[in-house]
């Protein structure tokens, strides 16, 4: 369901729209939370959250301002800040996700023989993907999630993130260079670049990218 059409059923009946809301956004504020937390039961946890403080925001709007929202990055505003707390009260970040995106990187095509040796080296070139990017300090971390996984434009994550969006770029290029540079690392120790990237944790488990069936129901 696109956006207009979902804040038009949001103002108009709030609580028969949400659950539609929840269907059509769950899978990507699960996928934000975890790529920024790496840990697939605190990303279900930040995702409820998210969608719980969001219902409660929309009770106290008048039709018109719901109208005129931006939902998706005010949607991502909140699973981003939740998630960030969320990292920061735990202060360490575990686990591992299969991202793709960066494909401006050197990255490995999607395209590749669809053979269960091409299928297991994308597996594992994406989970060394997720390692390298839980390893970048947050204030590059979330505008590159935004950016590359999510697909938000430079406005909309400067609105998400609360930053200017001059900022919001200038930390997206400079996360990409830093993800560089630990390929770069891995390249030039080949001991090294088989497990995760100098200065990261190992993964604790490995992780699904499917949202949590709590995520179906509607907030309370």
């Amino acid at each position: 369901m696109d956006e207009p059409t979902l804040l038009d059923a949001l103002a108009d009946d709030l609580d028969g729209a949400f659950e539609p809301l929840v269907r059509a956004r769950q899978n990507r504020l699960y996928s934000i939370a975890l790529r920024i937390l790496g840990d697939p039961t605190e990303a279900e946890d930040a995702a409820q959250d998210a969608f719980i403080r969001a219902y409660r925001a929309l009770g106290g709007w008048d039709r018109d301002r719901i109208r005129a929202l931006r939902l998706d990055a005010w949607l991502a505003t909140i699973v981003v800040n939740v998630a960030r707390t969320r990292s920061r009260r735990r202060g360490t970040t575990a686990g591992r996700e299969s991202l793709t995106f960066l494909d401006d990187l050197d990255h490995p095509s999607a395209g590749s023989a669809d053979t269960p040796h091409g299928r297991l080296g994308r597996s594992e070139a994406s989970d060394a993907w997720a390692v390298r990017l839980l390893a970048l300090p947050e204030r590059y971390r979330a505008p590159i999630v935004l950016r590359h996984v999510d697909g938000l434009g430079y406005d909309e994550i400067a609105l998400a993130l609360e930053r200017p969006e001059g900022t919001v770029k200038a930390q997206v290029h400079r996360g990409l260079g830093l993800l560089r540079a630990i390929l770069e690392a891995e390249t030039r120790a080949p001991a090294i670049g088989s497990g995760p990237p100098p200065g990261s944790s190992a993964p604790s488990r490995q992780m699904t990218a499917n949202p949590s069936p709590r995520l179906q129901e509607v907030p309370r």
